[in-house]
């Protein structure tokens, strides 16, 4: 029998509780949100982060969503039994880098930085500690990658470089804000390098326009040398399987 039970408020504010659903045996964290620009109870299930999130209008009655999220149980069930799995990082797992399949390939013979050599990232120091150790350097090399391509596409834009970072949003694989700083996900360095290219170069055409244009177009056309669209097309397809590698997301 699937049910709905708490576990208590959650951490994230007044207007977030934290709820957990019973599908199939399984219990999964269910995230309630009410938020002022939603017009109806939606229901919808993170096959990431492995949770069930339920939105509804602030002035919307808990208890009606709640119920509704519960009658949705056989479908969340089916949505998550259809899930591709995570991909743990550990020794003999296949990744990617610049859009290339790679092998994890520990040895406590090797050294704890990992390197890559003939299609391995190769790395030692304690094997439990595989995953965090290679997580942390594909952020430091998607870093100094995209601080590459940044300023590559800021010469050519003739803008002065903003403020970079780097994070693991779900829905965005980059982004541009008013006071002229980009942040990027860590992911994109597991993805082919035309298309991490024409994300770093559609965030650089925003600094001069802030908006989906045929002006903001001209400019990215102008400065990416690449096929835009055929990386887009890219992302749609294959970008979900890139947030299925490492630990689950945390936004």
């Amino acid at each position: 029998m699937n049910s709905i039970f708490s576990t208590g408020p959650s951490k994230v504010g007044p207007a977030s509780d934290t709820l957990e659903i019973l599908l199939n045996g399984e219990v999964y964290p269910l995230r309630v949100r009410k938020l002022a620009q939603s017009r109806s109870i939606a229901v919808s299930a993170d096959t990431i982060k492995r949770e069930v999130r339920l939105t509804m209008p602030k002035y919307a009655n808990t208890v009606q969503a709640i119920r509704f999220a519960q009658s949705k149980s056989d479908w969340l069930a089916a949505q998550f039994a259809s899930a591709l799995p995570l991909i743990p990082i550990k020794n003999g797992a296949q990744i990617a880098m610049f859009g290339e399949p790679i092998i994890v390939c520990w040895s406590p013979q090797f050294a704890r930085r990992p390197v890559i050599a003939g299609g391995e990232i190769q790395v030692g120091g304690p094997e439990a500690n595989i995953q965090n150790r290679i997580l942390n350097w594909m952020k430091e090399q998607a870093k100094e990658t995209y601080a590459a391509d940044l300023a590559f596409y800021c010469d050519r834009a003739e803008t002065p470089l903003p403020l970079l970072s780097v994070g693991d949003a779900r829905r965005r694989w980059g982004s541009c804000s008013g006071r002229k700083a980009i942040r990027l996900s860590w992911r994109l360095i597991m993805a082919p390098v035309m298309v991490r290219r024409s994300v770093v170069a559609h965030e650089v055409a925003h600094l001069t326009h802030m908006n989906h244009s045929a002006t903001f177009y001209g400019l990215l056309d102008s400065i990416f040398e690449g096929n835009r669209r055929a990386a887009d097309r890219w992302l749609k397809q294959h970008g979900s399987a890139l947030h299925l590698i490492g630990p689950k997301v945390v936004s």
